[in-house]
């Protein structure tokens, strides 16, 4: 018998996807947990499971999983139904080629359930924009940005891409990527047009934009009745080849540690991240809280320091944007928006956040 989180997890990322518009995964989840209880080919592959299904996201490894062979042309009675590949979802077919992906490719899929998710959304990049054009207002000084589970990277080239923001416009319209999102409440800093003195990050599992197979594998965890974002990831990814972005394999901790070890004398640090907190470990959220901390007591007037958080504070879907600025600590409430940046609310989300001091 599967243990109760199975069920748990697969039910809740149901609702999340029906919530989030893809009514192709909130029914393949649905029929999925009607499998499980019934021992059939989503219970065989996900039985060996090890580690904690709610936390280590274990449905969206398995729709990831899938949706890649489909991607690499190994699945093409399943292609027939997936928008991603030009097909419309039929039920129950799409179920049933669904199931038979499953059944007939049960060892090339078990690989992918081994590791984490893999996403690097750009269109997240519509609320950290606000974020950073208020830090460049605040302190007047380049960007030396810094992000934690980086991914790929794409959202480090953030001020590359076009934004269509309601009635705001913001970069350079001849951008291949063009970031458009629902905004409501007031202007952020749009005036502002930050210098980049540099950009980095670090992933425990970095994809490498230039590698074909790897750059599938990020897009197998857009959602497949979703081809606009993936349309979107692809423009990006090649905007990324032309310059790949520097991203390192380690753990957060660990390179905060060194790249944070001195104050960088006239730019201003921002670290930030989006969708990740929830990635790490108790010991590990910890530790890079106490490094930011750290780092922001060491903060100067010509060598500020920032930190810019893109995170589900409830576990309902509701991202919050928030920043902290040093010398000083400040915080501030920005905005509140969508988990895959559909719409950012700029404004004063509610109080109280784990980028505030412990």
């Amino acid at each position: 018998m599967l243990p109760d989180a199975i069920f748990t997890a697969f039910r809740l990322q149901a609702g999340a996807c029906r919530l989030f518009g893809s009514p192709l995964y909130a029914e393949l989840l649905e029929a999925a947990v009607a499998d499980l209880r019934a021992d059939g080919p989503v219970a065989r592959l996900v039985e060996g499971f090890e580690g904690d299904p709610l936390r280590g996201f274990l449905p969206l490894r398995v729709l990831g999983a899938v949706h890649e062979r489909v991607l690499a042309g190994q699945a093409p009675e399943l292609a027939r139904f997936y928008p991603t590949r030009n097909g419309r979802p039929e039920w129950p077919a799409v179920w049933e080629a669904f199931c038979e992906v499953v059944r007939e490719q049960r060892e090339a899929l078990l690989p992918r359930l081994a590791s984490f998710p893999q996403t690097n959304e750009v269109r997240r990049c519509a609320g950290l924009l606000g974020g950073f054009l208020q830090i460049a207002r605040e302190t007047g000084l380049p960007l030396r940005l810094r992000e934690i589970g980086a991914s790929a990277g794409l959202n480090l080239a953030w001020d590359r891409y076009h934004y269509a923001l309601a009635a705001h416009r913001w970069g350079d319209p001849r951008s291949p990527v063009r970031i458009e999102a629902e905004w409501h409440g007031p202007s952020a800093a749009f005036e502002e047009r930050p210098v980049i003195e540099s950009r980095a990050g670090c992933d425990l599992a970095p994809v490498r934009v230039e590698d074909a197979a790897e750059a599938r594998r990020l897009e197998a965890y857009i959602w497949a009745d979703q081809p606009e974002r993936l349309a979107q990831l692809r423009a990006a990814i090649a905007l990324a080849r032309e310059d790949p972005p520097r991203v390192a394999r380690e753990s957060a901790a660990t390179w905060l540690e060194r790249e944070l070890r001195e104050p960088a004398r006239r730019v201003v640090t921002v670290v930030f991240h989006s969708s990740v907190w929830g990635y790490l470990g108790a010991e590990e959220q910890a530790r890079v809280r106490e490094l930011l901390e750290a780092a922001g007591s060491r903060a100067r007037a010509d060598a500020p320091f920032a930190w810019l958080w893109h995170e589900d504070e409830t576990g309902y879907g509701r991202i919050t944007l928030r920043l902290r600025l040093w010398p000083g600590g400040k915080s501030l409430a920005l905005a509140e928006g969508h988990p895959h940046g559909r719409l950012v609310r700029w404004g004063e989300p509610p109080p109280g956040s784990p980028t505030d001091s412990a």
